[in-house]
């Protein structure tokens, strides 16, 4: 499955808020059949869009080529708060940890693609008051991710 269409991610949305809602009541919202829901949710676990029995949606399909931490400097610790605020903003930041060592601290973050990134790195990340400075880190594997928003 290489695509997914806006049924399948409005569908998509109301499972990964509540993975033990009934597919009665995932129909009702979405205004199709049960059995639709049922055949939609089958076809997405056998096309590898959902994956274990919590729902997890690979970011790759929905247009996500690129995970890499980044590592902030920040230019006092007291704007941690202000910072944690900002990034908070950003749907692409999906983990955020409070760190000892050459940063304060270290992102996740999802990109499309290169230009996503330093759209991301440059307009919002960077731009935010207090970051210091920035180290990105391709990640090659993510064996523990959080769910991205789905949007429909």
């Amino acid at each position: 499955m290489d695509r997914i269409d806006e049924l399948d991610r409005k569908i998509l949305r109301i499972i990964t808020q509540s993975a033990r809602i009934p597919f009665k009541d995932v129909a009702e919202k979405c205004g199709v059949s049960r059995a639709a829901v049922h055949q939609r949710v089958q076809k997405m676990f056998d096309g590898g869009v959902i994956t274990g029995s919590s729902y997890h949606v690979q970011p790759k399909m929905l247009g996500y080529q690129l995970c890499v931490y980044i590592g902030i400097t920040m230019e006092k610790a007291s704007m941690y708060n202000q910072i944690i605020e900002a990034l908070e903003k950003i749907p692409e930041v999906v983990e955020a940890q409070y760190t000892l060592g050459a940063y304060g601290l270290l992102i996740k973050v999802y990109a499309h693609d290169n230009e996503h990134l330093l759209l991301l790195l440059n307009s919002k990340i960077q731009a935010i008051p207090g970051v210091a400075n920035t180290e990105t880190l391709t990640a090659l594997a993510q064996p523990i991710f959080r769910q991205l928003p789905i949007e429909v």
